[in-house]
C-alpha cells in the first residue's frame, strides 16, 4: 500500500471509531456492537480495509501487546477486599455458576459444531465472561431494580478478570498438549510458574516505585505501560505464550497491594483502552471470514439457543438457590449476560497461534466468538428492557436526586423532594451528618460521592439529577464534574458561592463544571442554613385555576425562594435563574418561605408572653 493509502485506512479507523462510540453513547448500547459491525462491513463485506496489507508482519504483534493492555486494565479491577462485600448470589455466579456455563457451552460447542474437546473447552472459558463494558449500557437502559442491577454490575466486574485468567490458563494448557504427556505437563507448568512469577514480580516492583515515589507522579502512566509491555514481552521470552498471564496477575498484585493508589494509572489505562479497543475490534472484524461461519449453518443458531435458554438459566438457578429473590427477578437475572471485550480480544490471538500449532479448527473461533457476542447482545438489548417492564421489576425514568451533603439544609431539601415522590440518596462524609439523616429515615451514602470507593458501590439506579448542598464549593464542583457524563451538565445543580461571586470570571470555575444555581433567587449554604434557622420552612403548594402563580406571587413576594415544581405529568423541575418555570393549574412548587416580618408591637407581645 501506498503512503497515501495507509494514512487515509489509520484515519478512516480512527474516524469509524469515533463514529461507533458516538452512536453507542447516543443509543445507551454498548459500544463494542457498532465497532464489529462497522469493521465486518469495512473489511468482508466492502472490502475497504485489510488488515494484513495495511499493517503486514506488524499485525499480530501489535493485536497481542493491545491484548495485553485491556486483560491488564481489567485485573487492576479486581480488589480482594470487595469479595466479602458482594454477596453470595454474585459469589455463586463467578464460581459455580461460571463453572456450570463453561460445562454446558464446551459440550454444545463439541456436539453441535463438532469441535475437538480441547478447543471446545477454551471457547467455554472465552464465552463465560460478561464486563462491565457491555454490561453497564445495557442496564443505563433496562434499568431493574436496585438488587438485579447491582448483582449484574458486580458479576460484570468480577468475572472480568477471573474468565480471562482462566481462558489464559486453558490456552497454555493446549498449548503444552501437543509434546507429549509428560512433556506438556512440564510445558503447563513452567507456563503457570514464569506467568505468576514475573507477573507478582512486575506488580510488586511497579507498586514499589509508586509508593515510594521513586518516579514523580506525572511518569506513573508511562511507568504501568512500560512495565505492562517489559513483562509481557520477558514472560514471553523466557516461557512461550506465558506473557498474557503474566499482565493479568501483575494487575491483580497491584490492585491488591497496600498503600499503593492505582486510581491514576486505571483512568489512564481505561482511557487508552478505550482507544484500544476501538480500533483493535475494527481491525478484527474486518479480518472475520464469513464465508467459514456460514459453512457452520444452523448450528451457530442453536449454539446461541444453547447458551441463552440452557447455559445462562441453569447459572442462575444453581447461583441463586436459596437466596431471598423472587421468580422475577431470577428470569431477568436468567436472560441479561451480553458477551464483550474478553471474549472479542482474546479469542484473535490464541486462535492464530492455534492454528499455528497444528489445530485446524481454531480458526473458527473468532468468527464464532463473535457471532456470540453480536447476537447476544442484539437479543438481550431489543428485549431486556420489555421483559422487566412485564416482570415488574422495572426502575423508572431516572429522576431520582443525588444530594452532595447531609447537613441540615440538605435534611430539608430531602424530604421536600421526598414529599413529591422523588427517590433521594444524601451523600457526606460527616458521620454526624450521615447519622443524623438516617434517624430522618433519608437513604445515605457514608464518603465522598467522587471517591473510587462511590464509583463502585455508589447505587445510582433512578437518579437523574446532582443537588450541591455542601458548603464546600471544590466539593459541589468536583461532583457535577465527576457526575456530568451520568446526568448530564443541564441535571446538575449548586448553592451559589459567595467567595465564587467575588472572583473574577479566570478564578470562577465555569457553569459548565459548576452546574447550574439552585433556586429561582440563587442563595449560598450560609443564606440557606439561616433562612431555615429563623424559621423558614419548605412549603408544598398545588396550584389551581383560582390560585395559579400570579396569585402565589402576590401571596407570599420576596419571602418565597421556588426550588422544585412538578407538572401534572409527575416529572419534577428544578427552578433555577436562567430556568423560565411556567407554573400552571395542577403544578405542584415547592419553595422555601420565610415567615412573616413582626411589627414592633407583636415582637413585644411575644416577648412579654413568653416566660
Amino acid at each position: 500500500m501506498s503512503e497515501q493509502q495507509i494514512l487515509l485506512s489509520v484515519g478512516g479507523i480512527g474516524a469509524a471509531a469515533l463514529a461507533c462510540q458516538w452512536l453507542a453513547w447516543r443509543l445507551k448500547l454498548p459500544a463494542i456492537l457498532f465497532l464489529l459491525l462497522c469493521g465486518i462491513g469495512a473489511g468482508p463485506v466492502l472490502g475497504w480495509l485489510s488488515p494484513e496489507a495495511l499493517f503486514g508482519p506488524l499485525l499480530m504483534p501489535l493485536v497481542s501487546l493491545a491484548v495485553a493492555l485491556i486483560l491488564f486494565e481489567g485485573s487492576l479491577t479486581l480488589h480482594i477486599s470487595q469479595w466479602r462485600e458482594i454477596g453470595s448470589v454474585v459469589h455463586r455466579l463467578v464460581t459455580l455458576g461460571a463453572l456450570t456455563t463453561w460445562l454446558v457451552i464446551a459440550l454444545a460447542t463439541h456436539w453441535l459444531l463438532a469441535f475437538e474437546w480441547p478447543l471446545a473447552i477454551l471457547f467455554g472459558a472465552l464465552t463465560l465472561v460478561t464486563g462491565p463494558t457491555v454490561i453497564v449500557p445495557m442496564l443505563r437502559v433496562v434499568r431493574p431494580n436496585a438488587t438485579i442491577a447491582n448483582i449484574l454490575r458486580w458479576e460484570g466486574i468480577v468475572i472480568d478478570p477471573i474468565g480471562a485468567l482462566l481462558a489464559v490458563v486453558v490456552y497454555s494448557f493446549i498449548i503444552a498438549s501437543g509434546d507429549g504427556l509428560s512433556q506438556s505437563l512440564i510445558t503447563f507448568a513452567a507456563v503457570i510458574l514464569c506467568g505468576c512469577a514475573l507477573g507478582a514480580a512486575g506488580g510488586w516492583l511497579l507498586g514499589q516505585v509508586m509508593r515510594e515515589q521513586w518516579l514523580p507522579e506525572y511518569l506513573h502512566n508511562l511507568a504501568s505501560l512500560a512495565a505492562v509491555l517489559g513483562i509481557f514481552i520477558a514472560a514471553n521470552l523466557i516461557v512461550h505464550e506465558s506473557g498474557l498471564l503474566a499482565v493479568t496477575v501483575m494487575g491483580m498484585w497491584l490492585a491488591n497491594m497496600r498503600g499503593v493508589d492505582v486510581r491514576q494509572i486505571l483512568h489512564f489505562k481505561e482511557n487508552l483502552s478505550v482507544l484500544l479497543i476501538s480500533g483493535l475490534f475494527i481491525l478484527l472484524a474486518a479480518r472475520l471470514d464469513l464465508h467459514a461461519l456460514l459453512s457452520l449453518g444452523p448450528a451457530v443458531l442453536a449454539l446461541l439457543l444453547v447458551i441463552q435458554l440452557l447455559a445462562r438459566p441453569l447459572n442462575v438457578l444453581v447461583s441463586t438457590a436459596g437466596s431471598a429473590l423472587n421468580w422475577r427477578e431470577r428470569a431477568l437475572l436468567a436472560w441479561i449476560a451480553p458477551r464483550g471485550i474478553v471474549a472479542a480480544a482474546v479469542s484473535a490471538v490464541f486462535a492464530i497461534r492455534l492454528d499455528q500449532a497444528g489445530h485446524s479448527s481454531a480458526l473458527l473461533l473468532v468468527p464464532l466468538t463473535f457471532a456470540v457476542i453480536i447476537g447476544t447482545v442484539v437479543l438481550q438489548s431489543a428485549t431486556a428492557r420489555p421483559l422487566a417492564r412485564l416482570l415488574k421489576i422495572a426502575e423508572p425514568a431516572p429522576s431520582g436526586f443525588l444530594l452532595v451533603g447531609a447537613n441540615p439544609p440538605a435534611r430539608a431539601l430531602a424530604k421536600a423532594l421526598q414529599q413529591l415522590g422523588c427517590r433521594v440518596l444524601l451523600t457526606d462524609s460527616s458521620w454526624e451528618n450521615i447519622r443524623a439523616a438516617r434517624m430522618d429515615g433519608l437513604p445515605t451514602y457514608f464518603g465522598n460521592p467522587a471517591s473510587q470507593h462511590a464509583d463502585a458501590h455508589l447505587d445510582l439506579v433512578g437518579l437523574g439529577h446532582l443537588l450541591g448542598l455542601s458548603p464546600a464549593g471544590e466539593l459541589n464542583a468536583l461532583a457535577c464534574a465527576r457526575f456530568r457524563h451520568d446526568f448530564g451538565h443541564k441535571r446538575l445543580f449548586v448553592l451559589a458561592s459567595g467567595l465564587e461571586n467575588r472572583r473574577s470570571d479566570k478564578h470562577r470555575a465555569s457553569e459548565e463544571h459548576r452546574g447550574q444555581l439552585l433556586g429561582s433567587s440563587p442563595m449560598t449554604y450560609l443564606q440557606l442554613a439561616n433562612r431555615l434557622l429563623a424559621g423558614g420552612e419548605m412549603f408544598s403548594t398545588t396550584l389551581t385555576e383560582a390560585f395559579g402563580w400570579q396569585q402565589y406571587l402576590e401571596l407570599h413576594g420576596d419571602r418565597a425562594t421556588l426550588l422544585f415544581a412538578r407538572d401534572p405529568h409527575g416529572w419534577v423541575h428544578v427552578a433555577c435563574p436562567d430556568a423560565a418555570l411556567p407554573p400552571q393549574s395542577g403544578w405542584t412548587l415547592v419553595s422555601l418561605i420565610d415567615p412573616e416580618p413582626q411589627t414592633p408591637q407583636a415582637a413585644t407581645d411575644k416577648a412579654l408572653a413568653d416566660p
